[in-house]
């Protein structure tokens, strides 16, 4: 597989360079050992009524999982209590999770436990593959790499999608480059506010 395309947001990908020079390369040699022409479906007729896009994408993520995986990259977990008062989430946000909940708690409101979850995380460096439903790279852009980054978890949130002509030979509903591109120079320079990588491959 190859980089197509690539949008740096707020210096995300100046950062990565002058920064994580090796933690660079390394993702991009990841990219590169996708063999994506393996994931193509069968020929058999059997298969085909079935498989109606030439590559499935859950197989190539699940190709991702495994080399970066393989290079160090874990899963990271952030846990976080919720609140409908707005002027005690803002005063809880920051805090520890325990600290959230009794202070919370103590204000006699009610609070939910949550989580956001990141599954390649190396080095202060957050990468999320989504060759899944396009609704799930909104919320990594705008909720998961923000909150991550915002938590000092992280400081640089990577996006890998397919370009729009690798898209349309999957199953409907993926996301593409193109149209998140799109979203996010929308919003404007600074929005959302953590530096972001989007990369667009193909095969």
């Amino acid at each position: 597989m190859k980089i197509a395309e690539i949008h740096s947001h707020l210096n995300g990908l100046e950062w990565l360079i002058v920064q994580k020079p090796a933690l660079w390369k390394e993702i991009q040699l990841v990219i590169a050992s996708v063999k994506t022409h393996q994931f193509k479906c069968p020929p058999s007729n059997k298969i085909k009524k079935r498989c109606k896009k030439p590559y499935d994408g859950e197989i190539i993520r699940a190709d991702f999982e495994r080399d970066f995986h393989a290079k160090g990259y874990h899963k990271s977990e952030s846990d976080h209590w919720l609140t409908i008062n707005a002027k005690i989430a803002r005063r809880t946000m920051e805090l520890l999770p325990d600290d959230q909940k009794d202070n919370i708690l103590e204000a006699r409101e009610s609070s939910t436990g949550n989580f956001n979850q990141t599954d390649f995380v190396k080095d202060r460096v957050a990468i999320e593959v989504q060759f899944g439903k396009y609704a799930f790279v909104a919320y990594d852009l705008f909720v998961k790499h923000l909150a991550f980054y915002i938590g000092d978890h992280i400081d640089v949130g990577i996006e890998i999608l397919a370009m729009k002509s690798f898209q349309s030979q999957m199953s409907s509903g993926v996301a593409y480059y193109e149209g998140e591109f799109y979203n996010v120079v929308r919003q404007g320079r600074g929005v959302p506010a953590v530096p972001l990588v989007l990369i667009g491959v193909e095969p």
